[in-house]
C-alpha cells in the first residue's frame, strides 16, 4: 500500500520532509524567480516592487491604493512609500478622487508605460523559460492547483471575515 504523499509534507508528521512541503517548493521557486528577474530588472533602472506596480496598472489603470497594494500583495504601509518614490522618479502620478477626496487613484504616466513595455521585453524569455514543457492542460491545472490553495487560507486570515459575516477562527464579531 502507497503512503499518502500529503503526509510526508505534513509539520505535524514524524515523516515530514522539507523537500515535500508545497510552501517550501513555492518559496524556493519564487526566490530563484526573483533572482533571476531582478538582474534582468536592473537592466531597465527598476526593481521587483516597481514591476509589480507597473504590471497591475498596467493591466488596469487607474487603481486606488488599496486596490493596488491587493493586487501587488504589498501592505498599505509599504506600497504607499513605493507610490511616493515611483511618482518622484516620473513612472507614475496621483489625483484624488473627486467623489471622495480620501482615495488617492495612481495611473501609469508615458514614462511608466514606456519602463513597463521595456521590463516586459526583459522578462518575457523568463517566462518562457519558466512553463517550457508544460502544455496548456498542466498550465491551467497548474493555476488552478495555486487559486484552490490561496482560496483554501482564506478562512484562516486574521481579521478576515468569512462570506456568512462571522469571523474566521480565532476571531470575534464586533
Amino acid at each position: 500500500m502507497e503512503q499518502d504523499p500529503r503526509k510526508l509534507a505534513d509539520p505535524a508528521s514524524a515523516r515530514f520532509r522539507v523537500e515535500k512541503y508545497p510552501f517550501y517548493l513555492l518559496n524556493r521557486l519564487v526566490s530563484r524567480y526573483n533572482v533571476v528577474v531582478e538582474s534582468r530588472l536592473q537592466e531597465v533602472g527598476l526593481d521587483i516592487p516597481y514591476w509589480r506596480v507597473l504590471m497591475v496598472l498596467g493591466q488596469k489603470s487607474p487603481r486606488s491604493i488599496g486596490q493596488l497594494a491587493e493586487a501587488t500583495v504589498i501592505p498599505v504601509s509599504t506600497i504607499t512609500r513605493i507610490v511616493q518614490r515611483m511618482t518622484a522618479a516620473g513612472f507614475i502620478q496621483c489625483a484624488t478622487l473627486k467623489s471622495d477626496n480620501r482615495v488617492v487613484q495612481v495611473s501609469l504616466t508615458a514614462l511608466g508605460k514606456s519602463k513597463l513595455r521595456d521590463a516586459r521585453k526583459r522578462t518575457a524569455p523568463i517566462y518562457s523559460k519558466v512553463i517550457q514543457g508544460l502544455t496548456p492542460a498542466e498550465f491551467e491545472e497548474l493555476c488552478g492547483t495555486l487559486d484552490r490553495l490561496y482560496d483554501n487560507l482564506a478562512e484562516l486570515v486574521p481579521g478576515r471575515r468569512t462570506a456568512a459575516g462571522t469571523a474566521g477562527p480565532g476571531e470575534s464579531v464586533d
